[in-house]
This record gives C-alpha cells, sequence and structure tokens, in this order.
C-alpha cells in the first residue's frame, strides 16, 4: 500500500489505516449507508476496527479514507481492489459515505482521484466497478457518467440477508478516461457550487 494522499478540491483520500475506525463506525452502523455491502454491518467499534485490519491485509488492495477538506472529517471510505498490476486492471468498490454527504462531490470527486491514480499514476489499462442488481441509484450513476455495463454474473455472492446477489459490471478503459474524467470534473464543479 502507498503511504500517499490523493488531494482533490474537495476531498483528500488518505491510505486507510484502524486508526480511521472511530470516524467511520457512525456511517458504517447505518443500516441504510451499509444496505449494499456484501460484508457483515460492523455492530461495534471493535467490529469495525477488525474489518478494516482485515481488509489491509490484503495485498491487492488500496484502501483510503475520504476526509472532507473543509473540516477535515472522516466522511467514508473507498477501494481499488483486486488490483493486478501485470494485467493492468482494478475494481473500485467497498465505497460508502456518511449519509448526510449523499449527494454532495465527495462520491464524484473520490472516483475522479481513484480512476486518475489508477490510469494515470498505476499505468492500468482497466478499471471496473460493480454493484448488486437491486442498487439502482449507483448503476443510473455510472450509466450516466459513460461507464459501459459489460454484463451480469448472476447468483454472484451472498447478501447480508442470506439471499443471493446478481453483480452488474460496468468499466472504464484506458482510451475512455479522459471522456469520464471531464464527466467527473464537471459534475464535482456543480454539486460544489450548490
Amino acid at each position: 500500500m502507498s503511504n500517499d494522499s490523493l488531494l482533490g478540491r474537495v476531498v483528500r483520500l488518505v491510505p486507510l489505516s484502524v486508526g480511521h475506525a472511530e470516524a467511520l463506525f457512525p456511517s458504517a452502523s447505518d443500516p441504510e449507508v451499509w444496505q449494499w455491502m456484501p460484508r457483515p454491518r460492523p455492530g461495534s467499534l471493535e467490529e469495525m476496527q477488525a474489518m478494516i485490519s482485515q481488509i489491509l491485509t490484503d495485498r491487492a488492495r488500496r484502501c483510503f479514507a475520504v476526509q472532507r477538506l473543509t473540516d477535515e472529517a472522516v466522511i467514508g471510505s473507498t477501494s481499488l481492489y483486486e488490483l493486478d498490476l501485470a494485467d493492468c486492471r482494478t475494481e473500485i468498490g467497498a465505497t460508502w459515505f456518511d449519509r448526510s454527504c449523499w449527494g454532495g462531490p465527495y462520491n464524484a470527486e473520490s472516483k475522479l482521484l481513484l480512476f486518475g491514480y489508477a490510469f494515470n499514476d498505476l499505468g492500468l489499462a482497466r478499471v471496473a466497478l460493480r454493484t448488486d442488481n437491486l442498487n439502482v441509484r449507483p448503476q443510473q450513476a455510472l450509466t450516466r457518467l459513460g461507464l459501459v455495463y459489460e454484463g451480469t454474473l448472476r447468483s454472484h455472492m451472498t447478501r447480508q440477508d442470506g439471499t443471493r446477489r446478481d453483480s452488474l459490471y460496468y468499466r472504464v478503459l484506458a482510451d475512455e478516461w479522459p471522456t469520464l474524467r471531464d464527466k467527473l470534473l464537471t459534475r464535482v464543479t456543480a454539486k460544489d457550487t450548490v
């Protein structure tokens, strides 16, 4: 894991540590925030610390805490995972934000920073995102941004309630990144001025 932070206009992505558990626990323990996450919702600060410790052991992940620049509050988390430098690909996910930050510029700029890191710094050829088939809001947002829907993995994962989830896959290739970058910049600027 790199120790580098990724700095934007409204957020800074800082390498995730167990020390972020206390700041992240209120949003992660919110059932509405955690509804579509595939891992169980942490029920205590100790469970949050254990979850962060466990994901930080995965060498194919780059995990970040999202810090709002105006007050330096930690408002969420996001990751690159299944990072394969040899095959030049990764996925973006394990993303959540405090509900008070929904609809603002924070998620869009976090994606902008992660895509930029993946394509510009790591030199990757492909970045994918996946979502639960029932989670319609991100599907619509990904389509609006121009990500390409590639297909559905049926019965891909088990949801927290024990039902089987279909995962919808979207992707961006390196030559598509400049167009996506411009759309994300426009989105961040528009949401930051509202």
